[in-house]
This record gives C-alpha cells, structure tokens and sequence, in this order.
C-alpha cells in the first residue's frame, strides 16, 4: 500500500550532480525563461491598461488576473500532465502563450480582449507547470531533485527580491508591444529547449490494479481523494498552507512602513526582505541530510511565523528586515516538503496532486493577505502581522504535529534502536 512520504534515508545530493544531468538543465532554462516571461508580462500589461484607462484600480484588477487563474484553473488544468505524454504538454502549453502573448500585443485590440487573453494565458500556466513539475523527478532521481528544485525555487526568490526593475527597463526601451513581444519570445525559447532537451516519454499509465483509465472528472476527483486520504501528503499540504499566515507582509509592507514612519523606499526594502532570506535558507537547507530537513519541517515552520510576533513592537526598519527575513529563511521547509509531497505521489497521479497542493496554497495565501487586511483596518498594520503570526504558529504546531505523526520512522533510526 502506499505509505505516502519517499524514503529520507538517502545520500545528500551536490549541486554539480545535478546539472550534471542535460535533461534537468532543459527543464531549468526553460523554468528560467518563465519567471522572465511572467515579469515582462506584468510589467507591460500595467503600463499598458494604465496608458488606456489612466485608472489605478483597473490596472490593479489586472494585475491580480496574473494570480485567479491558478486558483480557478489549477486543479482542473493540471490533471492533463497525467493524460497525456508530459513533453508534449509542455511544448503545446508554451506554444500556445506564445501566440497568446503576442496576439496581446496588438494595440488595436479592446482592453476587454487583452484581458480574456490574460486569462487565457494564465490558465494554459497550469498544465505547464504541473507537467514540468511531474518530469522532474523522473529526471532527477532521489536527492537530486531536492536540490534541482532548490535551484528553480531561488530563481523565483531572486526575481522578486530585483522586483520589476529589469522589466520595466525594457518596457521603457521597447514600449509595451515591444515588451509583450519579448515575452512571447521567452515562451517559444521554452519550448525550444524542453522539445531539444528532454526525452520523449509515453503519458504516465496506472498500475495494472487500478483497473482502466477513468474519466477525467474521475481522475480529477481521485487526485484530491488521494491527498485527503493519505495522512502524510494531508499534512505537508498543511505545512504549505502555514505560508498563508507569513506571506501577509506582502499586502501590508506600504502601511506597515508607513506606520514606523518610512514612505515607498522603505516599503521596497522590506517587500525585498523575506524573499532575500528564503534564497539564503534554501541554500542552508540544501546542506543538510535528507533526513534532517524531514525531521525539521513542523520547527520551521513555526519559526516562519514567530517573527512576524514582534511587529507588534513596532521596532524600527532595520530590525523588521531582520524578522522578516529569518521568516523567509526558515520558510525554506517548503523545499523538501514540496519535494518529499511530489516524490510520494504514485507518477500517473502526480499532475493531479500538484494542481490540488498548488491551489491550496494560493489559497492560502490569498485568504491570509485579504483576513490581514481586514484585521490592519480594524487595528493597525503591526498588530494585524502579530495576530497573524501568532495564529501561524499554532497551525504550524498542528501541522507540525500531524506530519510527525505520519511520517515513517527513518531506517537509520530504526537500526540504532
């Protein structure tokens, strides 16, 4: 029967192992050309809807269409990596944004059209990324994947800590067109390197006891009941929601600065804080045994929140950089428990159960960011963050609690008994 965690009792992996592999480094070019892409996209479409509609809201409401669709479109789009051979999801999914992306970058068409196009491309993310996380450890067998995870992780961390700069550089020197044209460009270079990098595969098929393939509504629904019925992937995919407690200093960095008496430049400064500190704690985390990170996911995960406690204090600039970015280091968990989640999942299910774990996140991030808001209007930025905090802590000690009950005694463990 399925036990639900891969075996931790496996060698630590080093990084020259790992790009050792051609097909990983692919996989990584091609998820490198993604962040790219997305901060291109967002960039040119702000501009873009706030040079037609001169409206700060409209350009917000499009800005947050780059996040709905993976809430909406995530656990319904990504079982496709599990029906069909994965390459070639990835190779029509970039395709089709590219051409999306492109056609939005046509200046004749209605602000109405660009923006279903928006969602359009968004929702074709989906499958993308499901099917690329699905390969991966196909590709990189055991530790090797933690850390070739690791690697695109802080390729996403560092994109935010250089914010959008760079891609408001080259909306400045190529207009909005010429920046939606570039991020096609991105999505076709994806495609390049994963259709003359990675292996053909056949679509991932079910064990001989499991019967004949489902539906795909059944599939779907048999996604979700595997996480809700295995106690282990239950409880990382409740790890990963602690997230939604510690990412509200991405909604509250404007007021909280403002509150201790900094303006835009100090909100820039600790927007940039966490995700500086979760490159560094992965890092860290990746120097550690298989075994060890395991064993530390529920402490990290409440150190991930304790800090966020002592904005109550109101302490200054300097120190809430400091707290907010030990947040980010310790939530660094999310590497070998998102890893551990996607390695214990049988392989024709492993689209399916990405799409669910990955909307449970959003989730929660979107839910805690909108409660935290409620709470700074209620009483104010520092003591919202507190409050948050505190109550991330205890579901990170409830979380903690229930992955210690379920994960397997380690062999290492056992032996020395």
């Amino acid at each position: 029967m399925f036990d639900g965690v891969a075996d931790p009792a496996v060698a630590r992996a080093r990084w020259r192992d790992v790009f050792g592999h051609a097909e990983f480094r692919a996989l990584f070019l091609a998820g490198v050309l993604s962040v790219i892409g997305d901060q291109l996209a967002r960039v040119a479409l702000s501009v873009l809807v706030f040079d037609r509609t001169a409206s700060a809201g409209l350009t917000a409401l499009t800005y947050a269409l780059t996040y709905v669709p993976d809430l909406l479109f995530g656990p319904l789009l990504a079982g496709f990596a599990d029906r069909y051979p994965r390459r070639r999801v990835m190779i029509i999914t970039d395709l089709a944004r590219a051409v999306l992306v492109a056609l939005m970058a046509i200046n004749a068409l209605p602000l109405l059209v660009v923006i279903l196009l928006l969602v359009a491309l968004q929702a074709f993310g989906s499958p993308f990324n499901a099917a690329r996380a699905a390969t991966l450890p196909v590709v990189l067998p055991d530790d090797h994947y933690v850390l070739g995870k690791a690697a695109n992780d802080m390729v996403v961390q560092f994109s935010q800590v250089l914010g959008f700069g760079t891609g408001g550089l080259a909306v400045v020197a190529v207009g909005t067109s010429g920046g939606l044209l570039l991020d096609s460009a991105t999505f076709l270079l994806s495609a390049a390197f994963i259709a003359f990098g990675v292996r053909a595969r056949p679509a991932p098929t079910q064990t001989s006891e499991d019967g004949p393939r489902r539906s795909y509504l059944k599939d779907l629904a048999a996604g979700a009941s595997l996480v809700a019925r295995t106690p282990s992937l239950r409880s990382l995919v409740a790890l990963a929601t602690v997230a939604g407690f510690y990412v509200t200093v991405e909604g509250l960095a404007v007021p909280y600065a403002a509150e201790i008496g900094g303006g835009a430049k100090s909100a820039g400064l600790l927007l940039a804080a966490q995700p500086a500190g979760a490159v560094v704690g992965m890092w860290l985390i990746t120097l550690w045994t298989p075994e060890r990170r395991m064993r530390f996911l529920g402490p990290l995960a409440i150190a991930a929140c304790v800090p966020l406690v002592f904005c109550a204090l109101q302490p200054g600039l300097l120190v809430t950089m400091l707290l907010w970015g030990l947040s980010g280091a310790a939530s660094a968990y999310h590497l070998p428990a998102s890893a551990s989640f996607v390695q214990a999942v049988p392989d024709h299910q492993r689209g399916q159960a990405f799409g669910v774990a990955s909307t449970a996140l959003k989730s929660s991030q979107g839910l805690g960011i909108l409660l935290a808001g409620v709470l700074a209007e209620q009483f104010s930025p520092s003591l919202a963050l507190a409050l948050m905090g505190s109550a991330g802590a205890l579901a990170a000690v409830a979380a903690g609690t229930a992955w210690r009950r379920a994960r397997p005694i380690p062999a290492d463990s056992v032996k020395s008994r």
